[in-house]
């Protein structure tokens, strides 16, 4: 029995509510196939890359280091453990994005480093470049792309000064791997606006978690490593911690390791921010205090990050060349 027998709804009100409840099932099945696209994504690049990684043969009888004291590769462009990563991953469908914050004169930058990728970075892979950047019109027109490689272009508000910006890109990073990056790639890699590739960078850097060894301190005592000393902040590593020291100028990984890198990150440089505290060598100094904790699973040699300077050794072979750095 009806509880009120003499009341009626309009028959647009049904109408309304019809529609209401369509507009509302389609939102949610949209947010579903966007979250799901994103989880699979990542379930089937860790697959892949575990896949990889147990298959990898043990080298001996290199020259140079090739493994880490934790096992992780040490990754030299044209070792045979690098040719045989590079022969494996030519059999998956692999999708990188290289993430590129440039903001004022560093905006300059980016035509000559995007070209430099085309000719060097990922060759015959699908690559997405992703350009934060406050000068958009920097880009226009934009660099000559081969088949399978795109461009995006990210606005950002001005970020006057490198102090502020070195405190930034961090949780910029974040915010765009977590609302966008993750759901049209596998890998995602970072990079100073003022690097350029000049030589093969490949498949061989491909891993979880991938950190590169800051040529300055490449082969010195860790006591000269300029980890954090201040013991107040959050980005302090106590004397005996630490394997490496590793530049922020390029690193990368599975969009879901480095999405919780620089989470984490952001979160230790706010932390300090509050109580005015700032590290020595800015979100350097947050990075490499994350990667005593989290040991990264691919560690690249300075061939990958060098410079012309008397405190860098040379290397077999400069794959990325950091332009204004002496």
């Amino acid at each position: 029995m009806a509880l009120f027998p003499c009341s009626r709804l309009p028959s647009g009100v049904h109408c309304a509510n019809r529609r209401r409840l369509l507009v509302l099932c389609v939102c949610v099945l949209s947010g579903l196939i966007y979250f799901l696209k994103g989880k699979r994504l990542a379930a089937v690049s860790t697959l892949m890359l575990s896949e990889v990684e147990r298959r990898e043969p043990a080298l001996e009888g290199d020259e140079l280091p090739v493994k880490t004291p934790w096992g992780a590769p040490l990754v030299w462009g044209d070792s045979e453990s690098s040719a045989w990563r590079r022969d494996e991953f030519t059999h998956h469908d692999v999708r990188t994005g290289l993430a590129i914050l440039a903001v004022g004169s560093y905006n300059h930058f980016l035509h000559r480093l995007i070209s430099s990728a085309e000719l060097h970075f990922l060759l015959n892979l699908y690559v997405t470049y992703y350009v934060l950047t406050d000068r958009p019109r920097e880009l226009d027109p934009p660099p000559k792309l081969g088949p399978n490689r795109q461009l995006k272009v990210i606005p950002l508000a001005e970020m006057p000064g490198w102090n502020r910006l070195g405190l930034r890109r961090m949780a910029l990073l974040a915010s765009i791997i977590g609302e966008q990056i993750h759901l049209e790639v596998d890998f995602v890699y970072s990079i100073d606006a003022d690097q350029e590739f000049t030589n093969t960078v490949g498949s061989e850097i491909l891993g979880k978690l991938t950190a590169t060894l800051h040529p300055v301190f490449y082969g010195k005592a860790r006591q000269y490593y300029p980890y954090e000393k201040d013991p107040d902040s959050m980005a302090y590593v106590a004397e005996g911690e630490g394997d490496y020291y590793y530049t922020s100028e390029f690193y990368g990984g599975l969009c879901s390791e480095v999405l919780a890198m620089t989470r984490a990150c952001s979160l230790l440089i706010l932390q300090d921010q509050e109580r005015d505290i700032k590290a020595q060598e800015l979100e350097e100094s947050y990075l490499n205090r994350y990667l005593v904790n989290r040991r990264p699973t691919c560690v690249l040699s300075p061939e990958y990050s060098w410079w012309e300077s008397p405190q860098v050794p040379e290397v077999p072979t400069k794959r990325i060349h950091s332009i204004s750095r002496k």
